[in-house]
């Protein structure tokens, strides 16, 4: 009971850092250039409170449950399965977690032209073929780089047949179907492929899965784009509310719990189920380390519960909101500066992020510091942001951006070590998380409708952008950290050359 009391109370301590720059920023600019009514501040407060008890739930639950069930599935598999099977079952896995993740069903709302479930199963069968072919690379020890110049170059291609409308929502995809519930089970699960192999860049491809994955939803909806040819991509704002009194505010989230409640236990059966048949047919593992992991399972599932209601229902009418406010103003400019402060401080609480940068950490052992890569990701991340408002007030191609953006990052791919390469483009899919999605979309969408632009063509596309500038920003690290390894391997050689110039008789006076 200790032990859980300490891990619980570090937690804590983590979601309190993650959160309260955020309240800080949004009540700053409340009481000074961008008032927010009562009814909005008081949904923003108390799903802050929610978040913080998710994050909290949902990080210890993640490291007792989703990070050794992912381990122990991948070692077990690549131990003991033929080829085929562990392909299949890949396959399965990646299908079946992706169409219950519950930020697909936002994506398919928001494609009208599609029927939902088609662009459900498109997306499903993206991530789970990419899954496999993620797997195979690990297995097979093939280079990333290679694989992401090929499928990007698809993408790219694609690109050009496809309506500029339906562009930002494609690649927007990419960062919402890997959320926060499916990325620890799939880092884990690669990390536990290459433990089974010895050669020295078992660890550099132990990373890797996210970023491949990441490219099915955005292949999969471009390629539906060109089927359906869709001509009505118009997007609707959901209304703010207006809440006259504190039982009102309790109601308002009430109402959004049994839907938060019902969506995480559909998006936890998956994974549940699939580790539930492994334990009986293989795994066989004992019941202490059994009970631990379903003790994981009930706080990460309590964990996303409120994370997700405090998110989508206190901090997307909040974000909408300042949005609003802050492009009306005479200096709508101050956009810019304002959203990069805010994405600087945002990644920060994306509960993945934590997941990632511990499991570095422990792959590394200790190489590669959490605080050097948190610190990274955020750069990037302010950057992104920061861009996404330009585009929003100037109405630029997102393709402007994008397009040199990933050129940029695999040419840096052949300049950096491995493990940074892998690490950089699986953090694009962690950094884009539920925050990005309730809070910075809609925080673009409330300036881009003040200003009168396509809210479709001009906002959607901060989703891509965040998943893009940390693939630049975790390289950027990786060729400092390997100039300062070289800098203190010469060092090393040059005091170990000045000592053999000394005999072994000669001695040295202090």
């Amino acid at each position: 009971m200790n032990y859980y009391q300490t891990r619980f109370s570090e937690k804590l301590k983590e979601a309190l850092k993650a959160v309260a720059p955020i309240i800080g920023i949004v009540l700053l600019l409340s009481f000074t250039i961008a008032p927010i009514p009562p009814s909005i501040l008081l949904l923003f407060l108390f799903g802050a409170v929610l978040l913080i008890i998710g994050m909290m739930f949902f990080t210890l639950g993640a490291e007792l449950s989703m990070t050794p069930m992912g381990e122990k599935v991948g070692t077990k598999m690549a131990k003991t399965m033929h080829l085929g099977t562990i392909l299949f079952l890949c396959f399965l896995l990646g299908f079946v977690i992706t169409i219950s993740e519950p930020d697909l069903q936002v994506l398919a709302e928001q494609v009208p032209s599609i029927p939902n479930y088609t662009l459900i199963l498109a997306v499903a069968c993206g991530v789970g073929f990419f899954l496999v072919v993620a797997m195979l690379r690990m297995l097979f020890s093939k280079s990333l780089s290679s694989l992401l110049i090929f499928f990007y170059a698809v993408v790219a291609v694609l690109t050009l047949f496809v309506p500029k409308d339906f562009t930002a929502v494609a690649f927007d995809s990419g960062g919402v179907t890997t959320g926060p519930m499916t990325v620890p089970f799939i880092m884990a699960l690669g990390i536990g492929f290459a433990a089974v192999r010895s050669d020295k860049h078992a660890e550099d491809d132990s990373f890797g899965l996210i970023s491949l994955c990441s490219i099915g939803p955005i292949l999969a909806v471009l390629l539906l784009g060109l089927l359906y040819h869709p001509g009505d991509t118009g997007y609707v704002p959901t209304p703010l509310p207006n809440i006259q009194d504190s039982v009102e505010l309790w109601q308002h989230f009430a109402e959004s719990f049994p839907e938060y409640i019902k969506e995480i236990a559909i998006s936890l059966l998956p994974i549940a189920a699939f580790f539930g048949a492994f334990q009986m047919i293989s795994l066989k593992l004992k019941k202490k380390t059994l009970y631990k992991i379903l003790i994981g399972i009930a706080d990460t599932y309590i964990g996303l519960v409120l994370f997700l209601t405090g998110a989508n229902v206190g901090f997307m009418p909040a974000g909408n909101y300042l949005g609003q406010m802050i492009a009306e103003l005479p200096f709508c400019f101050v956009l810019i500066p304002i959203g990069m402060v805010i994405g600087f401080f945002i990644v920060k609480a994306e509960p993945a992020v934590y997941v990632l940068m511990d499991q570095v950490e422990e792959i590394t052992s200790g190489a590669i510091p959490g605080k050097a890569m948190g610190l990274s990701l955020s750069l990037g991340v302010a950057a992104s942001v920061g861009i996404a408002m330009i585009r929003v007030l100037t109405g630029i191609s997102i393709l402007w951006f994008i397009v040199p953006g990933y050129v940029i990052a695999i040419c840096l791919s052949f300049f950096v070590p491995k493990i940074f390469t892998a690490i950089a483009f699986d953090s694009g899919g962690v950094a884009s998380g539920p925050m990005t999605a309730t809070f910075l979309l809609p925080f673009a969408m409330g300036a881009c409708q003040a200003i009168g632009g396509n809210i479709v063509r001009d906002a959607f596309g901060i989703v891509a952008m965040v998943a893009m500038t940390p693939l630049i920003a975790i390289q950027i690290l990786g060729a400092v950290y390997q100039y300062k390894s070289r800098t203190a391997e010469a060092g090393a050689a040059v005091s170990a050359a000045y000592l053999d110039t000394w005999g072994d008789d000669d001695i040295i006076e202090l």
